[in-house]
């Protein structure tokens, strides 16, 4: 069975086009200090594990991490940017059993890998909802945070007469 990546290349990926056991893998993206900064500014979180660099040290992590909903805003972004749901979805549905496993240090380059894990067909909304088990890796491969996106996406529109 194809990947996700290699059928996306039509842009949209519609509800008829997902099977389980479906793969995807985004590219990475570099976490940086002006990701966190910024994040801090639109969340209003100023911890100091975040934005000082001397509390940091003297934590057990020994160092300034990410916000673990910043990790989860930039895996949703990779997914995104692949193309696949461009035109298709409908909206994000439920973030379920969301494990933040390790932390995410600034420099670290994270991507995602989902397994497309059930599909269920919801005509009344003109499409379905697909659930993913996601999985977001540092360049290590090591496994930073995971669980379920569900997201409603459309049916393939009718061909024309």
């Amino acid at each position: 069975m194809p990947d996700i990546k290699s059928l996306s290349a039509r842009n949209s990926f519609f509800f008829e086009d997902y099977a389980v056991g479906q793969t995807v893998t985004s590219p990475g993206r570099t976490v940086t200090e002006t990701d966190v900064v910024n994040f801090a500014g639109l969340s209003g979180d100023f911890s100091a594990i975040h934005t000082d660099a001397e509390y940091a040290a003297g934590h057990p992590f020994g160092q300034r991490v990410a916000h673990g909903l910043l990790g989860l805003s930039i895996a949703v972004g990779l997914v995104v940017r692949m193309g696949f749901i461009e035109e298709s979805i409908l909206g994000f549905r439920e973030i379920d059993g969301w494990k933040f496993s390790a932390p995410i240090v600034l420099g670290d380059t994270i991507h995602v890998q989902a397994v497309v894990s059930e599909t269920r067909s919801i005509p009344r909304l003109g499409g379905g909802l697909v659930t993913l088990q996601a999985e977001i890796c540092n360049q290590a491969d090591k496994i930073v945070q995971q669980g379920s996106w569900s997201m409603l996406v459309k049916s393939r529109p009718a061909a024309s007469p």
